[in-house]
């Protein structure tokens, strides 16, 4: 795609350079949009065909893009052919450039971009998408937050591009923690209290029974054999902590619902405790088991190249974080036949995942390949009024509130059928977009103020955008939706939108590659602020019809594309604010 005319390109230097049009097509870039200057639609590196990248090809890949170029010539496609520093430019007929762009965002609505001969003979796979992993039996922490947005986000494109993808939610709902929950909840907890406010109650019995058990050895032990009583499957401490499991999820599913985030399973660490049984005896039937002095078993990974040992078993017999892990990866297999599972988790579990994967491959199990750990950084920073902030839910109320009260100033909100759903949806664009902006992998210093102001390189921004440009339809009607004159758009300020667009299918591309938003997000932005001040100097109200009419075509692919990269993100666009 790029509307097609990157494979025309293609056709065109296949015959000059012999080779096949496919093997073209990626060295075929759309140019990145200048606001100084009118630059060319696309751009081939003449560097990319080079096999061979030796200095003295170097120092001739201005000669060889000059030879190039004058042996291509324009044709209905392409009006102007130039060269670069090692590239060879081509600009496209500027009526057949807005005609096509146009109407294909229009035939192709949410899928614009996803098309692209970027995309074509790349098979459908089956993808699992492991994120969020909340602890049960505790509100849901700030510090998952991360996890729940950048995994929604990959499940997304990755499902956009035509993938089966399963949405694992894998709960931290076993370990000895709820042995210390079992016995503190036996000792200091209500039954009512419990039923109203659950993991608020069960946060209190925990900071308390973690208390106890630091002045009081007794308790220690008691949870360490209600840990134990759980792992040999006793009834009465299953049926409390079971009851715990399901209260949490419910509250889960309530927070979930807010981000518009779901999954397709809710499994969790409990699910594996028989199962990691059965990996150790694997493990030990293959003789990749140690026991240690200790009474621990360990795997040596030093016959992978790797100087370190990981612990799959404890002392008492009980299983740990990372036997369970393997438990998980093959029974997923066994269940999803997966291509790819993508564990989104923070850097902080690289070393732990490093490791399941090479016990994996020692297992024998060739797929281990196809896991992959996408890694992230801590946020800093993030207070509500009341100071430092420890749980999702005081995030949500705080961007809420403080959309409300900066949305209070415009009258349009007066209008609003449900304000405080809309500031929710226009703060969690502001949460999103800070947090994708960079690099998933650093740590980010979080600022209400940034994230919330109205202008710049914001969600809001975004958002208002939007709802702008669909007020535009509303107030104009659809009536010019059946045709439009592309000579009408050919002022700078349509033709650097009409660039822009072009680019969404190489940004989306990039981002399948690296399972990184913020390449979306850069060009979202970017698109918002062209859009502003075609906005402004494009006027649909007092132009002649047809100018009027080809002008609205013009945004209102501009906030299709838009709404459509929102939703990627886990934006849900609005329409009024």
């Amino acid at each position: 795609m790029a509307c097609g005319f990157r494979r025309s390109i293609a056709c065109q230097l296949s015959k000059v350079l012999d080779l096949p049009p496919e093997s073209l097509i990626k060295s075929i870039s759309a140019v990145p949009v200048s606001k100084k200057e009118e630059v060319a639609d696309f751009q081939l590196s003449v560097d990319s065909l080079l096999e061979n990248n030796n200095d003295r090809l170097r120092q001739d890949i201005q000669v060889q893009a000059t030879r190039l170029a004058e042996k291509l010539k324009c044709d209905t496609v392409v009006s102007e052919i130039s060269t670069g520093q090692g590239t060879v430019n081509f600009k496209i007929n500027r009526e057949l450039l807005t005609k096509t762009v146009l109407q294909q965002v229009m035939e192709d609505g949410s899928k614009y971009g996803l098309k692209s001969e970027l995309f074509s003979g790349l098979p459908p796979k089956k993808v699992v998408v492991e994120f969020s992993s909340p602890n049960v039996a505790k509100r849901f922490h700030v510090g998952h937050l991360r996890s729940t947005i950048i995994g929604n986000f990959i499940a997304n494109l990755k499902e956009a591009l035509g993938h089966q993808v399963t949405r694992i939610n894998y709960l931290g709902d076993w370990g000895m923690q709820f042995g210390l929950l079992g016995t503190g909840f036996q000792l200091f907890g209500y039954e009512e209290k419990l039923q109203s406010n659950p993991l608020q109650h069960l946060f209190e019995v925990y900071v308390q029974v973690n208390k106890e058990a630091a002045d009081d050895k007794s308790i220690a032990e008691l949870a360490h054999e209600f840990f134990q009583r759980l792992e040999l499957g006793d009834t009465q401490a299953l049926a409390l902590w079971q009851k715990f499991r399901a209260l949490s999820i419910e509250e889960y599913v309530r927070i979930y619902k807010r981000l518009g985030v779901h999954f397709d399973e809710y499994s969790g660490e409990s699910f594996y405790r028989e199962k990691s049984q059965e990996v150790l005896q694997l493990l030990d039937s293959k003789g990749l088991l140690q026991k240690t002095i200790k009474g621990t078993a360990v795997v040596d990974l030093s016959r992978n190249g790797d100087p370190s040992i990981c612990t799959v078993r404890r002392s008492d017999g009980t299983s740990l974080y990372a036997t369970r892990d393997l438990a998980a990866a093959i029974d997923r297999m066994d269940k999803y036949n997966f291509d790819t599972m993508i564990y989104v988790t923070d850097k902080g579990q690289k070393r732990h995942f490093q490791q399941v994967f090479q016990i994996l491959q020692m297992m024998g199990y060739d797929w281990a390949e196809r896991c992959r750990h996408v890694p992230f950084g801590v946020v800093q920073g993030m207070k509500t009024r009341r100071g430092d902030v420890t749980f999702l839910e005081d995030v949500l109320n705080e961007i809420q509130l403080r959309m409300l009260q900066n949305m209070a100033f415009t009258k349009t909100t007066r209008e609003l059928e449900s304000p405080r759903e809309t500031a929710e949806r226009v703060g969690l664009a502001a949460l999103i977009i800070q947090d994708f902006r960079g690099l998933l992998l650093s740590d980010y210093q979080f600022s209400w103020d940034r994230a919330l102001q109205s202008r710049g390189d914001t969600g809001v921004f975004l958002q208002y955008t939007h709802a702008r440009l669909h007020s535009l339809e509303e107030t104009f009607g659809c009536g010019y939706l059946n045709d439009f004159n592309p000579a009408c758009l050919q002022e700078p300020q349509s033709v650097l939108i009409l660039q822009h667009l072009l680019r969404f299918d190489e940004v989306l591309y990039r981002s399948s590659q690296d399972l990184q938003p913020r390449h979306i997000v850069s060009y979202l932005l970017t698109l918002s602020h062209l859009a502003a001040v075609a906005h402004k100097t494009l006027h649909v109200k007092d132009s002649p019809p047809e100018v009027a009419g080809a002008r609205l075509h013009l945004f209102r692919a501009v906030r299709s594309v838009l709404a459509s990269g929102m939703k990627l993100l886990g934006i849900t666009p609005v329409c009024r604010m």
